[in-house]
């Protein structure tokens, strides 16, 4: 999982010789980028969590330099989040990684184009330095931007990263027959040349006011829902259906027996009170027993609607 995240910020180093100034450090946009990885509990049960808070820069050296804070880990159910911050990180702050690269080696790359490359790295965590490789996307999205994506899924062997002990420790707590050993990792990163280069062409600020609300953006950050919730009419799980849940009353899906806190919240979802309740669920419908704690960013927030608008 924390690997991956090494060997993006490589390949995102490698680019940014290319058309922009050297003369100062790129810096990883927090807000864009994202590190997710997934988990498979009593061997049925699969979720999605990720780390909310990444920092970053690349030296016109060609240093890179890239902090996870550990304790921003999301795994959408707040004990479970106190727990890994326990328990599997110890209490560390944060994960870096650090690498050396090549930053003559892409300077070809112009803006708008693409390539993939094998990059490797060291990943620091938990008083462990681990070596890491692996094969990345890169896209120039402008002069003074890049994004960087994993190419393949990803894994990551608990044992490997040294976290064994803590996750043995969640398995016994929770109660389950099972928690995976080998972690799938997605991970997508963007960096952005330093305040005294040259502004975003209106080109790339043209493109990035097109992708608010896309639905397709909005299908993946729904995969955290999907385990309890679905748009098919009448088919309730953990959580009621969400078929035409625009519009409707806040208890109003059939055969679904809801808590007193929904039932008495007399609430209509509309699109702005669904922008309400999925950035601060316990806030719109206090009392709710959901393990859904919101989601923290306003894109992740329009997309997730675009994409109910479009399936229920």
């Amino acid at each position: 999982m924390l690997n991956s995240l090494f060997r993006g910020v490589s390949v995102a180093a490698l680019i940014f010789a290319g058309q922009a100034a050297l003369s100062a450090d790129w810096v990883l946009d927090g807000a864009s980028s994202k590190l997710a990885f997934g988990s498979v509990k009593k061997d049925t049960v699969g979720e999605v969590h990720s780390f909310e808070e990444l920092t970053g820069s690349v030296s016109k050296d060609g240093t890179v330099t890239v902090a996870i804070s550990l304790p921003s880990v999301e795994t959408f159910i707040d004990i479970r989040n106190e727990r890994m911050i326990d328990l599997v990180f110890n209490g560390e702050a944060q994960a870096t990684l650090t690498a050396k690269v090549d930053i003559a080696a892409l300077e070809a790359l112009p803006a708008g184009g693409t390539m993939v490359s094998d990059v490797e790295g060291k990943l620091s965590l938990l008083g462990r330095d681990i070596p890491v490789e692996t094969e990345m996307f890169v896209a120039r999205l402008s002069d003074r931007k890049v994004m960087v994506t994993t190419n393949d899924l990803l894994f990551l062997g608990v044992e490997d990263a040294g976290l064994t002990k803590g996750v043995d420790i969640l398995q016994e707590l929770a109660k389950l027959s099972g928690i995976t050993r080998t972690v799938p990792v997605t991970a997508r990163f963007v960096f952005e040349a330093g305040s005294d280069t040259a502004q975003a062409s209106p080109a790339a600020q043209e493109t990035e006011v097109a992708l608010s609300g896309d639905p397709a953006k909005g299908k993946k950050v729904f995969r955290k829902c999907q385990a309890c919730h679905s748009f098919e009419e009448g088919k309730n799980g953990t959580g009621p259906s969400l078929h035409s849940i625009i519009g409707a009353g806040s208890a109003a899906a059939d055969g679904f027996k809801y808590s007193g806190a929904f039932q008495d919240a007399n609430l209509t979802w509309s699109e702005d009170q669904l922008a309400a309740f999925l950035s601060d669920p316990k806030n719109v419908v206090p009392g709710n027993r959901m393990g859904f704690k919101g989601l923290k960013k306003d894109d992740d927030v329009q997309n997730v609607i675009a994409y109910i608008r479009q399936e229920s």
